[in-house]
């Protein structure tokens, strides 16, 4: 059984004190393929050690987290693209709209979010979205965007099930993570409608922990209790949920 973390934030500070460890503990699990999204360009070089630390398992993303889409906007925009230019990265990520801790850079969240979904585009990479009270905002830009050539994953997906289709109808995956796990999560309400297909695991470690970590670091060890929760919803066997979603993520990464 091969289980894949398509969101995880190794390289975080939450992990400095014990990171092999903790990554060893995921591998002793059978997770074995971790993605890393990128957030600015202050991050890119514990992100490069992660690598050349575990070049077998960890699979790098370039972007700009929307909560880091400040004045310097355009030089870190310009850091992303001179690092795609440099060397392979396996998706344009994590980029979108956040409006939940900031509602005033709206306007230049929006441009960067385009500006970067032109890059995936023009180098044939997935995007992976962050999306924080934004759905229509995110959505009225995937519409403007919309092409064979657009797709992707909605890292952390939150929202309901009509939310869940439309998402779907722009070649995205959905990243389902702990809040499954949560007795008022909700998505566990409804993820039985949606085909197996559509979705990928995913951690967000250091953030997010499933049930009964809710409140503590996460890690990407616990990704199991996110795959108990859909064995429990899909009723499927672990085993079979770990093989379709791994093969999903391979869809997306092209690795």
């Amino acid at each position: 059984m091969v289980i894949t973390d398509t969101h995880t934030h190794l390289y975080s500070e939450a992990f400095d004190d014990d990171r092999k460890d903790m990554i060893k503990r995921a591998l002793n699990q059978n997770i074995t393929r971790f993605f890393i999204p990128a957030i600015d360009s202050t991050y890119t070089k514990a992100m490069l050690q992660l690598e050349m630390d575990f070049p077998e398992n960890v699979f790098l993303m370039m972007g700009l987290h929307p909560t880091h889409v400040k004045d310097n906007c355009k030089d870190e925009l310009n850091h992303v693209e001179e690092m795609l230019q440099k060397r392979k990265f396996y998706a344009i990520g994590e980029i979108g709209i956040d409006l939940y801790w900031d509602k005033s850079t709206l306007g230049i969240q929006q441009d960067a979010f385009r500006y970067q979904i032109k890059l995936a585009k023009q180098y044939k990479l997935p995007i992976v979205i962050h999306c924080r009270e934004s759905f229509d905002e995110i959505f009225e830009i995937l519409e403007e965007e919309k092409a064979e050539d657009l797709f992707g994953i909605f890292h952390c997906f939150t929202g309901t099930l009509e939310q869940a289709h439309r998402a779907i109808s722009y070649n995205m995956k959905l990243g389902i993570g702990g809040v499954v796990t949560f007795k008022n999560g909700k998505i566990d309400q409804f993820l039985n409608q949606i085909d197996l297909k559509h979705i990928v695991l995913e951690t967000d470690s250091p953030y997010l922990s499933p049930s009964p970590y809710r409140g503590k670091r996460n890690e990407s060890s616990y990704i199991i209790m996110v795959l108990e929760k859909l064995s429990e919803i899909y009723k499927l066997p672990q085993e079979k949920i770990a093989e379709i979603t791994t093969a999903n993520s391979k869809a997306i990464f092209k690795v």
